[in-house]
């Protein structure tokens, strides 16, 4: 499914922040157990609608796909909307468990500052980190230099950089031996 919408104003080209959904935790939406679950319509254009933001956005729902199902050929067809996207910042909503394999895949598109983010929590529980992890991301894509970068608990990370820790259920930074 395709959406396209364009929020906060009107968008010249190259203008604004180009919104890429996959699917993941922050779209789920869980039935009678949190073991029975569908990945829902995108979020992100709820939360920047009530956070009141201004800043030119279009949103695409590329997929709506748990990050474990994702394919080689999945993080392929992200990198081509990435690299044909209108505008030089992108924001990419993910599932947890495989975004920084899909960061890694972005790594080396040229012009473009590339920002996944998403929840840990879904967006639509009342104790969520997804509005702050989505707030967080909008506000890195455009101050961060082009490259791609992950934006979650509070912090950015380059690909290479990072994990998830699924023992205490945020990311974290690692080092790189001999760097």
């Amino acid at each position: 499914m395709h959406q396209n919408k364009t929020k906060g104003g009107t968008q010249a080209p190259g203008a604004g922040v180009t919104i890429i959904t996959t699917g993941g935790t922050i779209d789920k939406i869980y039935f009678d157990t949190l073991s029975h679950y569908e990945v829902g319509t995108p979020v992100v254009a709820g939360i920047l609608a009530e956070a009141g933001v201004a800043v030119p956005y279009t949103v695409r729902s590329l997929m709506q796909k748990d990050s474990l199902e994702l394919t080689v050929a999945d993080r392929a067809r992200v990198r081509k909307a990435v690299e044909e996207a209108p505008t030089p910042h992108i924001l990419i909503t993910h599932g947890t468990d495989t975004l920084v394999e899909t960061a890694r895949a972005l790594e080396g598109v040229p012009d473009k500052t590339i920002v996944l983010t998403g929840a840990l929590k879904p967006a639509r529980f009342r104790d969520t980190d997804a509005v702050f992890n989505v707030a967080a991301a909008f506000l890195a894509v455009q101050v961060l230099t082009p490259g791609a970068w992950i934006v979650m608990n509070g912090q950015v990370f380059h690909p290479s950089r990072v994990r998830k820790n699924r023992k205490l259920n945020r990311f974290e930074a690692v080092s790189i031996p001999g760097a």
